[in-house]
């Protein structure tokens, strides 16, 4: 009975910024690992970045330098913040976590950049 739901997605000028934030809901015992993975209509869903209970960090080469990833243990939640943003991070982004065995998805939250 674990829900993740995401939160922050909207549309944005080409250069602005953007927070996604996504938390965890249910009988948790215990994360490895949350992250974001998003998908543009035509494209395969990629990584973004992730980050372990640990605070290891791994980003996508294409959002690296402007993209931050951020958790919060405590409150099971993870945050993505999305600076100088381009029209090619338009997708719908996926909140991710690894927890009790499973990996769970959230339902998506759409962004837009607009040139």
């Amino acid at each position: 009975q674990v829900q993740l739901v995401e939160s922050g997605g909207g549309l944005v000028q080409a250069g602005g910024s953007l927070r996604l934030s996504c938390a965890a809901s249910g009988t948790i015992f215990s994360i490895v690992g949350m992250g974001w993975y998003r998908q543009a209509p035509g494209k395969q869903r990629e990584l973004v970045a992730v980050m372990t209970s640990g605070g290891r960090t791994n980003y996508a080469d294409s959002v690296k330098g402007r993209f931050t990833i951020s958790r919060d243990n405590a409150k099971n939640t993870v945050a993505l913040q999305m600076n100088s943003l381009k029209p090619e991070d338009t997708a719908v982004y996926f909140c991710n976590a690894l927890m009790q065995g499973n990996t769970y998805w959230g339902q998506g939250t759409q962004v837009t950049v607009s040139s």
